[in-house]
């Protein structure tokens, strides 16, 4: 048997950040088990599915690196498939026409809740005269007795009493198909072997299963994972901050970090925080999955994400950068471009996400004369000035401009002078940067070059005014 799976969210909003699990445990397995990962588009509901809604899922997907093996699938395409299927059930004495109005529906209601039961129509066993045209909807017709059991590869079998579950609706009565009935019939057609999705849908699960039973077709094998909650344990929520995937794109996380992230909230390998996407495929199995639900910790996010920073390919991140300039609308010249490429594989090391990359190279981009800010201009004594003025004549005659030799070219000035780097640090930093973040003085020196510090030095140890 070849595994398939699906993600199917449906287009009512951004793509968050549990539906991305979703997708990520889903095409794990897929290629875990040498099969295929479907997407399907869920938009029955056309009043709620936007258009843009759909394009935000395919671009976080995209973002993120989970990409199908064959073209979207949009549900509401198939509502004549769907509506064949009720047929077939009808036809079986599996279905019935129900033509209950809106007020007998509310009095059963009210009676099942009062006996402890699921809702069942008086048309349940009832015909209508032919030619009957009143409105209707269909409802699948559930066994009233016996259990159905669901075999969640993650949370173990699952009882369901049949009295319990409802004679769901299957069509609306203005021929609409709803979801139980459309999601069985598209995995069904789309050849799904493994089920794999939020425990909210496990009630469904029960539902779904006795209608692919009713049809005489293969019931999948059902994954019900838990759900994210925020690191307070409640369900994740906008006070919690991120949800969506746009957003942590947004806040500077890398998407093979996000996809590491991802997979490690609710399974593991052991004690491994950090692998690659293939030993990802090679490990996981979603019967590893834990039944408790996973927490979102800010901490290690941003600590996965520094390590995937380190290793990230420096023109890459240097791009990422200047656009995180551009789009705080900061001036780039070509000479500044160049100084922060030099700089970035100095700097990332300090860096959790791409934003504090951007912070951390913007005293490269400064154009001359750079100013200092309030802090250094009080550090600029006429001593410290007199003492810096002498660093930049020696700097000047320095014939190796790294940051091994910058290092011991500042300890050997400071000893020189008869102070330690404390002295001349935060003074040196101030001129370099102009008030900005920047690494330690060796990296700042090596990421402005030799022209650039000292012109920047001279600039702001000129006379004032």
């Amino acid at each position: 048997m070849t595994v398939v799976t699906r993600f199917a969210p449906s287009p009512t909003g951004s793509l968050h950040i549990g539906g991305a699990r979703t997708a990520l445990f889903n095409l794990l397995y897929a290629r875990h088990a040498g099969g295929r990962f479907l997407l399907r588009i869920e938009d029955t509901d056309r009043e709620r599915s936007t258009a843009a809604a759909v394009q935000a899922i395919f671009d976080g997907l995209n973002w993120l690196g989970v990409t199908p093996d064959a073209e979207p699938v949009f549900q509401h395409t198939r509502a004549e498939r769907h509506r064949e299927v009720v047929m077939q059930l009808l036809a079986r004495g599996r279905a019935y026409r129900d033509y209950m109005t809106v007020e007998e529906l509310e009095a059963e209601r009210e009676r099942a809740r009062a006996e402890g039961r699921a809702i069942r129509s008086v048309w349940r066993d009832r015909t209508a005269e032919p030619g009957d045209n009143r409105p209707h909807v269909i409802r699948f017709k559930g066994p009233l007795q016996g259990e159905t059991v669901v075999q969640d590869l993650v949370k173990g079998p699952v009882v369901f009493r049949n009295i319990e579950l409802d004679d769901l609706v299957l069509l609306r009565s203005d021929g609409a198909p709803t979801y139980n009935l459309a999601v069985v019939v598209d995995d069904h057609d789309m050849g799904v072997t493994h089920v794999i999705r939020g425990d909210d849908h496990l009630n469904n699960a029960a539902r779904q299963s006795l209608i692919y039973q009713a049809l005489d077709w293969p019931v999948p094998a059902f994954a019900h994972i838990p759900l994210i909650h925020g690191p307070d344990g409640a369900k994740l929520s906008k006070r919690h901050g991120a949800q969506a995937v746009s957003e942590f794109a947004d806040m500077g996380y890398l998407p093979e970090a996000m996809r590491n992230y991802l997979a490690r909230l609710g399974w593991g390998h052991g004690d491994d925080e950090l692998f690659t996407d293939e030993q990802a495929i090679a490990w996981f199995d979603v019967a590893d999955v834990v039944k408790a639900p996973a927490r979102l910790d800010w901490a290690k996010l941003n600590f996965v994400n520094q390590q995937y920073i380190r290793a990230a390919d420096d023109d890459r991140l240097a791009g990422m950068a200047l656009k995180v300039h551009r789009d705080r609308g900061v001036l780039i010249t070509r000479s500044g471009e160049a100084r922060l490429r030099a700089a970035v594989p100095i700097v990332k090391e300090g860096a959790q996400t791409i934003l504090q990359l951007g912070d951390l190279t913007l005293f490269t981009l400064k154009e001359r004369p750079v100013g200092v800010d309030e802090k250094t201009a009080q550090l600029l004594t006429e001593e410290t000035r007199a003492r810096l003025d002498r660093l930049r004549i020696r700097l000047a005659e320095a014939a190796d401009w790294t940051p091994p030799a910058l290092e011991a070219e500042l300890r050997a000035f400071a000893e020189s002078e008869g102070v330690g780097l404390g002295k001349i640090g935060p003074a040196l930093r101030g001129c370099l940067s102009g008030g900005a973040p920047a690494p330690d003085l060796a990296g700042t020196l090596t990421a402005l070059g030799r022209d650039e510090s000292l012109g920047r030095l001279a600039d702001a140890l000129s006379p004032v005014g």
